[in-house]
């Protein structure tokens, strides 16, 4: 039987931040938290796949902006916007799960499902 966990739920969610500290941490310590958790805590499974795929959309988003940095000088707008999302959005969703709602990372891709 899986145990509830909200508050465990609320830090993967929010460990996303420490992208602004370490630069890197914010896809590692969710993933490894998911990894190991999604079999003992009650709906891991489900947020840690959203924000893999959210990690991995934004990611994927910063690279195709440099080339337009290059060319068009329009993906500083790219940049900023995604780095807006990434801050504001690990923190909605985390309170959307202390509430007990489901997660919600707009434009991400579904790389895992």
């Amino acid at each position: 039987m899986k145990a509830e966990n909200k508050q465990l739920l609320v830090f993967t969610h929010l460990s996303q931040l420490l992208d602004l500290i370490t630069g890197c941490g914010g896809f590692i310590v969710p993933l490894i938290l998911w990894l190991t958790q999604k079999d003992t805590i009650m709906n891991m499974d489900e947020n840690g796949k959203s924000i893999v795929n959210f990690q991995l959309s934004m990611f994927l988003y910063a690279l195709l902006c440099i080339p337009l940095m290059l060319v068009f000088g329009l993906g500083i707008l790219g940049i900023i916007a995604v780095g807006i999302f990434c801050l504001v959005f690990p923190i909605v969703n985390a309170i959307r799960v202390s509430n007990g709602e489901k997660p919600h990372y707009p434009l991400s891709i579904r790389f895992v499902s």
